[in-house]
């Protein structure tokens, strides 16, 4: 079955200077897709020819099974919502929200029952005589998609609309819009550079790196199964152990000589691993026993710190030449500084990858 969106063969180019190589990606119809990645990783410009105010270098972009680069932004039938909301501050909110429907010739009656109707959905209707100056960061954000909803497209594009909001507003929003995305059955292809808002709102998630996917799938396959070391290092935190395959068991899982002299058990590597090999273990995956428990991998350390972080303890353990961080629920045993300890975790919890 054919994406409702896709790209095919993809690149953008300014001069010598390669933004976006070779892309392929396909995006379901009301699928909640985010484009994650550092700055510079060329999501945004992904999302800009989408929209069509940049245009491919070469490559096919379709809508629906129909070739959309020659296609203005105003007939691509798409809803944009920027980082800097991007609303006209000479205009009321309900005149932002009009806009869209008086390019594309919308009867004026038939615009105020959809603006109505519109802003009555984010619970702003009592603003609508308002300028956008006079709102919250908050109210503005819910503004601009309201006017990127307004004209019912079958696309939201969204370029890190929640980038000047503070903490607890922004987490506020990602459930709105996440809610919004599943009553109206939305495709929203989502910007971003913060890995916990794309874990928290996304269905699928396309970790980027140089133009190229380095991974997509599930939040849960790529904080879980992480398929090379860039993925591992850029979604959640996790620590990076460097070593040398010892061994090899049948069904492809890898004892790994780690430097210092420790040698752990992993899970068979996504890529082959030959030699020098660099294990990725998230923080949450390492408990700690004052006795030795029956586990995969038991190390003995030493609490060298305790760092208080709300809801969890970050502990930071020293093995010698191997250091290790570690995170545990409050509620559980008191570790303190200089504390000694058994820190046990499961070999399928170590993602390993060639160095």
């Amino acid at each position: 079955m054919n994406s409702f969106i896709q790209l095919r063969d993809v690149s953008k180019s300014y001069g010598q200077l390669k933004v976006v190589e070779g892309l392929n990606l396909g995006i379901n119809e009301g699928e909640f897709l985010s484009l994650l990645g550092p700055s510079g990783s060329g999501k945004t410009t992904i999302l800009m020819m989408l929209a069509g105010f940049e245009a491919a270098t070469s490559g096919e972009i379709l809508l629906d099974g129909k070739k959309i680069n020659h296609l203005p932004p105003h007939r691509r039938g798409m809803g944009v919502v920027f980082q800097n909301y991007a609303l006209f501050p000479h205009m009321s909110v309900a005149e932002n929200v009009a806009f869209p429907l008086q390019m594309r010739n919308v009867p004026k009656a038939e615009i105020k029952a959809k603006v109505e109707r519109a802003l009555d959905r984010v619970r702003l209707r009592h603003l609508g005589d308002r300028r956008p100056t006079q709102l919250s960061g908050g109210q503005q954000q819910r503004v601009a998609l309201t006017r990127a909803l307004v004209f019912e497209p079958r696309v939201i594009l969204m370029d890190e609309p929640l980038g000047a909001l503070d903490k607890q507003l922004r987490e506020e929003m990602q459930l709105e819009i996440r809610e919004l995305h599943r009553r109206l059955g939305l495709t929203i292809v989502f910007v971003t550079h913060d890995q916990s808002e794309a874990l928290t709102m996304s269905d699928r998630i396309a970790i980027f790196n140089h133009g190229k996917i380095a991974q997509i799938g599930s939040p849960s396959d790529v904080y879980d199964r992480p398929q090379n070391r860039f993925v591992s290092q850029f979604i959640g935190e996790t620590n990076l152990l460097e070593g040398n395959v010892a061994s090899r068991q049948p069904d492809g899982a890898l004892s790994i000589r780690l430097e210092g002299g420790h040698e752990i058990r992993t899970k068979p590597p996504a890529e082959p691993v030959n030699g020098k090999a660099v294990v990725s273990l998230r923080p949450e995956a390492i408990k700690l026993f004052a006795e030795a428990p029956s586990a995969d991998n038991v190390i003995d350390v030493k609490i060298d710190d305790v760092v208080y972080q709300g809801d969890h303890l970050r502990l930071h353990l020293d093995a010698g030449a191997l250091k290790l961080v570690a995170r545990a629920e409050r509620g559980g045993p008191d570790w303190q500084p200089g504390a000694t300890a058994k820190a046990a975790f499961r070999a399928d919890a170590c993602s390993v990858f060639p160095q």
